[in-house]
C-alpha cells in the first residue's frame, strides 16, 4: 500500500466524550505507524496541551493553532503569527463590549481579564486547567501570538466579523471563538505539511468533528467527519463514521481501507 498520511484532530475525535482516548483509537493509531503510515496531529490546541497526549500515541508532528504553527519531528516548520495591528484592533474592540480574550503563543496563554466561571467553563469542555493562565492584557506586544480566544456569544460574533475583515472567526464552543489571521485555518497547516513532506491529496485523510474542521475535510483527499459532528460538518467530509465513543476511528479507518 502507498504510504498514507493520517491528520487528527484532538478533542470529539481522538479524545471521547469523557476526554479520554478510547483503546481502539490507540490500538488503530499504532496499528497505522507499524503499516508505514504517517500518522499527526491538527489540533485548535497549543503545543503545550498535548504533549501528554503526543508521548502516549508516540506522535512527533502536528498542526497547533488551527494551522497556525507546524512541527514536523521536533523541527518547526511553519508559523503564522497574527498582526499586532489586528491584535490592537480586537483588543481595543472586545474591550469596549467587556469580551475576555485569551491569548495563546507557542508558550504560555494569557488573558487580558481574571478567569471567570463562562471562560473557566469553555475550557473545562475540553478538560484544560486555567490555572497557569494569568491576566497580561499587553501579551500580544510582547510575543508571537498565533491563536486568540474571543468570548463572546454567537449572536455577538457578526459585529466582529463585520468591523475586523482581517481575521477569521471559528466558533468552537457556545462562548468562545477562534481568532486566526484571515485565511488561516488547519486546511493551510496541513497544506504547508505536505509540501514539507511530499505527500499528495490523494494520499492525505484527516478525521474531525468541528466548524474548525470544515477546512481541513474538504482540502485533503479523504476527509472523514466523526459520527458526532454537527450536521454541516458531516456534509462537507467524504466519508461520515461512527460517534467517537462509538470506536468511531477504529471503524473510519476500516471503512476508507487504511485497516
Amino acid at each position: 500500500m502507498t504510504r498514507k498520511l493520517i491528520m487528527f484532530d484532538i478533542d470529539g475525535t481522538i479524545l471521547d466524550h469523557e476526554s479520554k482516548v478510547p483503546a481502539s483509537t490507540k490500538e488503530a493509531i499504532q496499528l497505522l505507524k507499524e503499516n508505514g503510515h504517517e500518522v499527526a496531529i491538527a489540533t485548535g490546541r497549543s503545543p503545550y496541551f498535548i504533549s501528554e497526549l503526543r508521548a502516549l500515541l508516540e506522535i512527533d508532528s502536528f498542526v497547533c493553532f488551527n494551522g497556525q504553527y507546524v512541527e514536523i519531528d521536533n523541527e518547526v516548520i511553519y508559523k503564522n503569527p497574527t498582526s499586532k495591528e489586528y491584535l490592537k484592533e480586537l483588543f481595543d474592540f472586545s474591550s469596549e463590549k467587556e469580551h475576555p480574550l485569551v491569548y495563546m503563543s507557542a508558550e504560555k496563554m494569557k488573558s487580558t481579564v481574571e478567569m471567570n466561571h463562562v471562560m473557566e467553563g469553555s475550557f473545562a469542555s475540553i478538560n484544560i486547567d486555567t490555572s497557569h493562565i494569568h491576566v497580561n492584557s499587553s501579551y500580544f506586544n510582547e510575543i508571537e501570538i498565533y491563536q486568540t480566544l474571543l468570548f463572546c456569544q454567537e449572536h455577538e460574533e457578526a459585529a466582529y466579523r463585520k468591523s475586523m475583515k482581517d481575521l477569521n472567526f471559528i466558533r468552537w464552543h457556545q462562548n468562545s471563538v477562534d481568532v486566526l489571521p484571515m485565511g488561516g485555518s488547519k486546511a493551510m497547516g496541513i497544506e504547508r505539511f505536505m509540501e514539507h513532506t511530499g505527500f499528495s491529496k490523494e494520499n492525505v485523510y484527516a478525521f474531525g468533528d468541528n466548524f474548525n474542521d470544515v477546512e481541513m475535510l474538504q482540502f485533503v483527499g479523504h476527509g472523514v467527519a466523526m459520527g458526532n459532528a454537527p450536521e454541516q460538518v458531516k456534509q462537507v467530509a467524504r466519508y461520515v463514521t461512527k460517534d467517537v465513543g462509538d470506536d468511531g476511528i477504529a471503524h473510519g479507518l476500516e471503512m476508507v481501507g487504511l485497516l
